[in-house]
């Protein structure tokens, strides 16, 4: 027998097997980011847009906002021609919004899977997962402290959850990894679990730096490219901390994202009113993005708006509230008015379990973040008991929903095929349509389906054992972890990302504060 001929049989053995393999292998999916085809819902006329922009001046003018331990901020700011008294910056009219005047538009955050990256603003949507709660929460373990090991299954069920387009951030806090060391770990999950974009750490100036230079790594150098969002959070009402101003002007002299995002709880950090609590978030966020344009002009940065309102009888917060969604839906415009992506809403909620108050505050919250033109959504899976815990159930149960904001983009279709006047006429007065050729053509693709919630009859239901959506979650992230595949990395880089982080941790002691 020639080598050829034995090749050639060879090759139809392999491709049988390849055939088989290719058959039982695991389909990791994931949708494009929401492109909108439907209008933005508006809540504020002309009039209430105008007197709100003039009384965010008149809050920067007249009372100013305070930057606290950056001597080199107040003096940028005095250079630029605000009015510097102690750490109060009162800035001139029109001063902020003219410096606001050079950030873009729209965003592209480069993923090292460049299938994956991502263009936030416009009407485009890009959602990440839940950041920062200390504690988790699973069906066998109960509340408890978050590890490292948590964090890595978080990322895993972000990079198999088809409609979340980002791995977000610090997704839980691992809690046992000393406080100076974690964001190394963080980082480094993200980048070699999942091949999506992700978030920078925000803790310290020089965490914020790290971030760059893993990503330096990553990236092969990063040669103007953003490849990072991060979270600055002011310290609502009207006051930058000098942590979080560090890491914008780290992340802002290298090109990377910020979101410039007041820290809103309505009652205790902003007014009662809608108005009013629209009037200091639009102060905050002009001040905060002028002064990333004061670090580097062009620097890419998002309005944001992270808004609850407060429950006055225990003083917790709540969320899904009819308030909170005029806010949101307000900033919305005024973001868009200043010519800026957006971030707000998320999958919000203050229950203690993934039960109908979850739900109910979840989706209000989720539609909301849809209609009010939000381009970049935080927190869109995963969140439980005000943030405070990262739930494993609620993750999957929000990352399936997140398919009908997709579904609800994409608006109503008009075209013949939409139109369906030939199903219409075959099937006439008093059939169906269950076997005309339109049905048969359009089946497949016609309905959003879930892949976690139960449809089945009553007595199918009963007999697989009543299980309700907490349980059907359970297996459902049982399943996703078992059938996860790490994205290929490229090994150079994998242990050039090794030896950085091994270089950093040796080069101080644990800290746990």
């Amino acid at each position: 027998m020639s080598e050829t001929v034995a090749a050639r049989r060879r090759g139809r053995g392999g491709g049988g097997a390849a055939r088989r393999a290719e058959r039982t292998a695991v389909r990791i999916e994931c949708a494009k980011y929401i492109e909108r085809n439907i209008p933005n819902f508006e809540v504020l006329n002309e009039e209430a847009l105008e007197i709100i922009e003039a009384n965010a001046e008149t809050v920067l003018e007249e009372i100013g906002v305070a930057f606290v331990d950056n001597p080199e901020a107040l003096k940028l700011w005095r250079d630029a021609g605000a009015e510097v008294t102690n750490e109060r910056v009162r800035i001139p009219r029109g001063l902020a919004g003219k410096l606001c005047a050079t950030a873009p538009a729209t965003i592209t955050q480069h993923a090292r899977n460049p299938e994956r990256s991502v263009e936030i603003g416009g009407k485009n949507l890009v959602i990440a997962p839940v950041y920062g709660p200390p504690f988790v929460r699973d069906a066998q373990g109960g509340r408890r402290y978050a590890t490292l090991e948590d964090f890595h299954n978080f990322v895993k069920l972000g990079y198999m959850s088809k409609w979340l387009h980002h791995s977000g951030g610090t997704v839980c806090e691992p809690t046992d990894v000393a406080v100076n060391k974690r964001h190394l770990d963080m980082l480094y999950a993200h980048m070699s679990l999942s091949d999506k974009p992700f978030m920078g750490s925000v803790t310290e100036p020089v965490r914020a730096q790290d971030s760059v230079e893993m990503c330096e790594i990553l990236f092969g150098g990063l040669n103007g490219r953003t490849v990072m969002t991060s979270l600055i959070n002011i310290n609502s009402p009207l006051t930058f901390d000098a942590t979080m101003m560090g890491a914008l002007e780290v992340y802002a002299k290298a090109n990377q994202a910020c979101i410039v995002s007041p820290f809103i709880v309505g009652g205790a950090m902003a007014p009662v009113s809608v108005a009013g609590t629209l009037t200091q978030v639009m102060a905050e966020v002009l001040a905060g993005v002028a002064y990333s344009q004061l670090i580097n002009p062009g620097a890419p940065v998002i309005f944001g708006a992270f808004v609850t309102s407060i429950d006055m009888n225990s003083g917790a917060p709540t969320f899904g509230t009819p308030e909170a969604a005029n806010i949101t839906y307000g900033a919305g415009q005024l973001a868009r008015r200043l010519g800026l992506p957006f971030r707000s809403a998320g999958s919000f909620c203050g229950s203690k379990l993934p039960d109908a108050q979850a739900a109910y505050e979840t989706a209000n919250s989720l539609q909301t973040g849809l209609m009010a033109g939000v381009n970049f959504m935080l927190h869109g899976c995963g969140w439980l008991e005000g943030g405070l815990v990262a739930s494993f159930e609620k993750f999957v149960m929000d990352a399936d929903q997140l398919g009908v904001l997709h579904g609800l983009a994409k608006g109503v279709a008009v075209d013949e095929n939409a139109l369906a006047m030939d199903a219409i006429r075959e099937v006439g007065p008093g059939g169906h349509y269950l076997g005309c050729a339109h049905t048969h053509a359009n089946f497949k693709e016609a309905f959003w389906r879930s892949d976690l919630l139960d449809y089945k009859p009553f007595e199918t239901w009963s007999d697989e054992g009543a299980r309700d959506t907490q349980a059907l979650a359970s297996e459902r992230v049982a399943k996703l972890l078992r059938d996860y595949q790490q994205p290929m990395l490229d090994p150079a880089i994998d242990e050039a990302l090794k030896d950085y982080i091994r270089v950093k941790k040796d080069s101080m002691p644990d800290a746990f504060i």
